[in-house]
């Protein structure tokens, strides 16, 4: 199969690769040799796609349609692959393999361009929140195979998160928010009400429109620990809007209230996870060159 991979894979993967990466380069080829063991039609590439991951639609031997998706090892398709397996299909793509080549993963076809977005954001709101609560269940025991552990926690990946943080050079005012969000993030982590499979990184452009239910969450990058913690990510969303908008520092506060209460969680934490990981994410697009995000980031956090 010759393709170009999406510019917007590429320049994400561009951003984190490690030096002497050549997952980019292989793609083709791992593409080819996955659709060929699986016996499978390759109809095209999902464009724009996603940035951690390739997203190929295909058909089955059976004329099934089905999405065929391969993402490098250190965006831990592993554990996609673990929490898929375990939601089984609750509130979330369902994974039509089990254990296969490593970074491969074959799934249900959802419409692909037809996401929860799509819907006045009001009720976008309403339907990812209820997607997500389905989501939100005991985590597997992970006891097995030697005691290695597929999912991260909460508390380890904010960790490495708060370090890289202290390790990136900012302004005055930036590091006023770095300093808030820190803090935060400390109190949160020293007292977490409940530990749970999480998403990971939910927003309303991973919900997806579906056949069996009308609405289904993909692309997990799953964590264990408290549900506040998915909200963050939803919080923010269409945060051009938000910023573009008189109103949208009240919007955003007023959207945290609505989420914590309409999920019953504790509106203080949803806040502060809100407000660390948003600073995250400004931080590290300052670290990587990306200094429009970073601004409409920072200042989404500086509402908080």
């Amino acid at each position: 199969m010759a393709f170009e991979p999406p510019q917007r894979l590429v320049r994400a993967l561009g951003e984190t690769a490690p030096s002497g990466d050549d997952w980019l380069e292989k793609l083709p080829a791992a593409v080819q040799q996955a659709a060929a063991l699986r016996e499978l039609t390759v109809e095209r590439v999902q464009v724009p796609g996603g940035r951690s991951s390739l997203v190929v639609l295909v058909r089955r031997a059976d004329g099934t349609p089905a999405v065929l998706k391969l993402a490098p090892p250190r965006f831990r398709p592993e554990a996609e692959r673990t929490a898929l397996a375990h939601w089984g299909g609750l509130g979330a793509v369902h994974l039509l393999e089990g254990p296969s080549a490593e970074g491969v993963l074959l799934l249900e076809r959802l419409h692909p361009d037809v996401s929860v977005r799509s819907l006045p954001e009001a009720k976008a709101l309403l339907e990812a929140a209820g997607t997500l609560r389905r989501l939100w269940v005991e985590p597997p025991d992970e006891s097995g195979a030697g005691g290695a552990r597929v999912f991260e926690t909460v508390a380890e990946r904010t960790g490495r998160q708060a370090e890289a943080m202290r390790g990136t050079a900012v302004g005055s005012e930036v590091g006023a928010l770095v300093d808030a969000a820190l803090l935060a993030r400390e109190e949160l982590v020293a007292a977490e009400p409940e530990r749970r499979l999480l998403h990971g990184t939910f927003r309303q452009s991973k919900v997806l429109a579906g056949e069996r239910s009308p609405w289904l969450a993909v692309g997990p990058d799953p964590v264990v620990g408290e549900c506040a913690f998915d909200l963050a990510r939803l919080v923010r969303d269409r945060v051009e809007d938000l910023i573009a908008s008189p109103s949208g520092a009240a919007t955003t506060r007023r959207r945290v209230r609505k989420l914590a209460e309409s999920l019953e969680l504790d509106q203080e934490r949803v806040r502060g996870w809100s407000l660390f990981r948003a600073v995250e994410s400004g931080v590290r697009a300052l670290r990587v060159g990306r200094p429009r995000d970073a601004e409409l980031l920072l200042e989404f956090a500086g509402w908080l």
